[in-house]
């Protein structure tokens, strides 16, 4: 006898939807320069190039690179393949085409054929996310000299950085040595004192610089060598400079008064340099105001920081020199202070713009207030005065 039970009907899985991928490159970093062809030591810079979702919610990407050496002799060795991994952690809708930047480390030195490999997040695997993802790419290319190959990206201009900060520094000197004869005060002094200032305030730059960044200080001669910070570099070069206006004999309130807008202008020439170099770079936007550039890994549209803090420099620097060119303002260094407190006041606004973790909970904020207070208590010292 039958039975009288049914069988359920079968439900059919949702079919996901196909995954689709558009167009991407990969190129080899170029090291042309005969000089240094074949020194040590050497890396293979990787930049693979693709284009960001119009729309949707900011996404993460992780690119996967295999590389092998060709024309190995006899069996390869570890040195002679690589894979390397690297991860995109925020992608913004909308901001056009996207570079990342790969340098791969300890490796034979020699011709290498590399493919790019996105590999898809756990919501497009499932489905749950529509956007495309980019095609996998491939390229060929040769090693070349690490520390050069460590700097070039996309968007970097070489040289870009210690040119504008060099022009920046040559400009501080002169407007500097221009108020100092207003005064009058003896200019080859006050030119001499300053450029050992100066030279004081790099090394504070570099020190400063490590002091924040220790990982930076195992990583060898040839890294170390790169990365200064701005702070470092005024507190070295103010202490030197009121250290050597004691010294010397020089009055060091009106000392400090015409080095400030110099100083400003110097900084405000600096940070379009960084821009150009790929330091201290903005967040990427999808907003069409942001402005192309890199940080030497990622190429992206970015929030231009570093021109809204030369901008700032540059506003207070002429605020400063309106003041110190006009008249006598008293107390001598009020003015130096004025500015200082101004340019740190809207530099601490600007931080959250940039591309970089935050150290302390509460340090721009302090920092700020700091800031904040000096400046009003100078405005006011000033007004009495």
């Amino acid at each position: 006898m039958p039975s009288s039970a049914t069988t359920p009907p079968r439900v059919r899985a949702a079919k996901r939807p196909a995954v689709v991928t558009t167009a991407a490159s990969l190129h080899a970093t170029s090291v042309s320069c005969s000089a240094i062809e074949g020194a040590a030591p050497q890396a293979l810079g990787l930049t693979y190039t693709f284009e960001a979702a119009e729309d949707g919610e900011a996404y993460p990407l992780t690119i996967r690179f295999d590389g092998r050496r060709t024309g190995v002799r006899g069996k390869p060795g570890p040195q002679d393949a690589f894979t390397a991994v690297e991860t995109i952690e925020r992608i913004e809708p909308g901001g056009g085409h996207v570079t990342l930047t790969k340098r791969i480390d300890g490796i034979s030195p020699g011709d290498w054929e590399v493919t790019a490999t996105p590999v898809p997040d756990a919501a497009i695997r499932m489905g749950t996310a529509s956007r495309p993802i980019p095609s996998r790419a491939s390229t060929s290319g040769a090693t070349g000299f690490a520390p050069l190959v460590r700097v070039r990206a996309p968007g970097v201009r070489i040289g870009a950085w210690p040119g504008l900060v060099g022009s920046g520094a040559a400009v501080a000197l002169a407007v500097q040595a221009l108020l100092a004869a207003r005064i009058p005060m003896p200019v080859t002094p006050v030119l001499l004192l300053s450029l050992l200032a100066c030279l004081i305030g790099l090394v504070g730059a570099k020190v400063y610089y490590l002091v924040e960044h220790p990982r930076q200080r195992r990583r060898g001669l040839m890294r170390m060598a790169s990365g200064m910070c701005i702070q470092g570099f005024i507190l070295a070069a103010i202490a030197a400079l009121v250290i050597g206006a004691l010294l010397a004999g020089l009055p060091v309130g009106p000392l400090l008064d015409v080095t400030a807008p110099g100083l400003l202008f110097g900084m405000a020439i600096g940070r379009v340099g960084c821009f150009f170099g790929g330091c201290c770079a903005g967040r990427p936007t999808g907003r069409r105001w942001g402005l192309w550039s890199s940080d030497r890994r990622l190429g992206a549209r970015r929030v231009p920081t570093q021109l809204f803090e030369s901008t700032l420099a540059l506003l207070v620097g002429l605020a400063a020199l309106t003041i110190v060119s006009t008249g006598s303002p008293q107390p001598a260094g009020v003015v130096f202070v004025a500015a200082l407190a101004a340019y740190i006041l809207g530099r601490q606004l600007l931080f959250p713009l940039r591309d970089l973790p935050r150290h302390t909970s509460h340090g721009r904020v302090l920092t700020a207030a700091t800031a904040g207070l000096v400046l009003i208590a100078a405005l006011a010292v000033t007004s009495l005065g």
